[in-house]
Order: C-alpha cells, then sequence, then structure tokens
C-alpha cells in the first residue's frame, strides 16, 4: 500500500475525505472536534483540539504523516517538526480550493481515482443547487456570520457557496480575506446599511442566538430580522473546508435561500 499508513489528522476534513475514499484505516489520530463521519469518532484516539494539540499522544502514535489546517496550527506544525514529524498543513480558502484539497490528498495516499470520484461528485452537487438556484424567482441579500464577538463575516468558501445556493454575500470584500481577523466587522451599522435578507450564524463551537442578533442596536431596521430570516447552520457543516461544505452546507444554504426566495413572491 503506497504512501502513509499511520496519518493522524488534526482538522475534520483530512479525516471525512479519508472516510469518503475508503483509506480511514490509515488514520491513527484525530480531532476532537471531529463530527463527520460519526463513526471516526468511536474508532481513532482524539489527540488535538483546533489551536493545541497533546504533542505527547501524537508522537506515541508513531505518525507518518500529520495533517492540518492554516496558519492557525502553526505552531503545532512547528513542534511535530522539531519531533522529526512529517507534517501537511493545507490552507485552502475557497471551493477550488476544496476540490483541490481532495485530489491532493487522494493522490498522497495513492488512491487519486476514488479522490477523483468523490471531487466529481461535489462538483456535480454544486452544479445541481446552483441550476436549482436559477429558478428562483428573486436573490437574497445574505449576511453569513461566523462569530459574534466580535462580529466575523463568512470566509471565502462561504460566499462562493451561498452564491451558488441563490444568495449573495452582502460582505463580499471581506470573503476575500483568509484571515479571521480580517474579516471583523468593526462598526455593527454597516449590516443595517447593508440590509440583508437573510441573517445566517454558524457560531464555531456554541450554539447560535437568533435571540441576541435580534436585539442588537438598530437592528430592527434589517429586513432580515424584521421578517425572522435569522437562521442557523451547524458549522461542522460550513467552516470546515472539506467535502461537508459542498454537500450538506451547500443544501442547507439552498433550503434557506428557497424558503425565503417563494415566501416573498
Amino acid at each position: 500500500m503506497p504512501g502513509p499508513q499511520r496519518i493522524v489528522c488534526l482538522t475534520e476534513e483530512p479525516t471525512e475525505v479519508l472516510y469518503a475514499i475508503g483509506e480511514q484505516d490509515r488514520i491513527v489520530g484525530i480531532s476532537g472536534f471531529t463530527v463527520r463521519p460519526a463513526r471516526a469518532r468511536k474508532e481513532k484516539p482524539k489527540v488535538s483540539a483546533f489551536t493545541s494539540a497533546k504533542i505527547g499522544e501524537i508522537l506515541k502514535l508513531e505518525p507518518d504523516l500529520v495533517i492540518g489546517f492554516s496558519d492557525i496550527q502553526a505552531d503545532i506544525a512547528r513542534d511535530l517538526i522539531k519531533a522529526g514529524i512529517e507534517v501537511w498543513i493545507s490552507n485552502h480558502r475557497s471551493v477550488a480550493g476544496i476540490l483541490d484539497y481532495i485530489h491532493r490528498l487522494g493522490a498522497l495516499v495513492g488512491a487519486g481515482g476514488k479522490a477523483v470520484a468523490l471531487a466529481r461528485a461535489a462538483e456535480e452537487k454544486i452544479r445541481q443547487v446552483e441550476n436549482a438556484a436559477k429558478t428562483l424567482p428573486r436573490r437574497p441579500r445574505v449576511y453569513f456570520e461566523e462569530w459574534d464577538e466580535p462580529m466575523i463575516s463568512g470566509i471565502r468558501w462561504v460566499a462562493e457557496l451561498v452564491r451558488s445556493a441563490g444568495g449573495d454575500d452582502v460582505f463580499p470584500e471581506l470573503a476575500e480575506q483568509s484571515l479571521a481577523r480580517d474579516r471583523i466587522i468593526a462598526d455593527p451599522r454597516e449590516v443595517i446599511r447593508r440590509a440583508p435578507d437573510i441573517v445566517i450564524g454558524s457560531w464555531c463551537g456554541k450554539r447560535f442566538r437568533a435571540d441576541k442578533v435580534a436585539a442588537r442596536d438598530g437592528w430592527t431596521a434589517i429586513p432580515a430580522v424584521r421578517d425572522g430570516e435569522l437562521h442557523e447552520v451547524k458549522s461542522p457543516i460550513i467552516l470546515q473546508p472539506g467535502p461537508a461544505a459542498l454537500f450538506d452546507g451547500l443544501d442547507a444554504l439552498h433550503r434557506i435561500v428557497a424558503r425565503w426566495a417563494q415566501r416573498v413572491q
């Protein structure tokens, strides 16, 4: 069997991809935040959070590859590299990047064909949703919020999926910023000015509070608040840059958009 045999996944998306392409036996450790697939939590030891990891426990697993995501895991990667472990930190932030990630991870473990099939299925899913979105009578303006204190708008792949689902992100200029600190909305009144028809919350690690959002100063003037269009999409299916976002996350967005579009006819 070519490629790495003992892989530790510091985030959910490599775990999800490896299970989806039938290469889960290579995984020896996962992130404690992993929820997809559900069986992974029962089968694999949990050795990391997102910004921290049990370095000693990881080393005991004798991995020949550790896979992580983004600059946020730079310190974990540094410590593992110092210990002589090979580390791959991906940093994709777009739908195209997610698809490319699936291809690269599949090739890395010698399962390129199965990864190509998974990526093609995701591309077909996106096409189907985009075609359905084209039949909607109108497009809503959407404010997607990743965090509430401070307010952080959606990352690029989320904004792209909102568009595929039939909506338009009200902060497209912020979506281009890869770092969360660069997507902070310093003035909550700016959301009022941009007048979203729908507000979607996905507060990573805690439940979205629609009542708390509606109570923000002056926000009763926002169409989404006035019309009760405050919705939650669970973070595991939209804020992980892996297959979940392209399938379940996109479906969740489209359901919200389609209900709004039909309601306001």
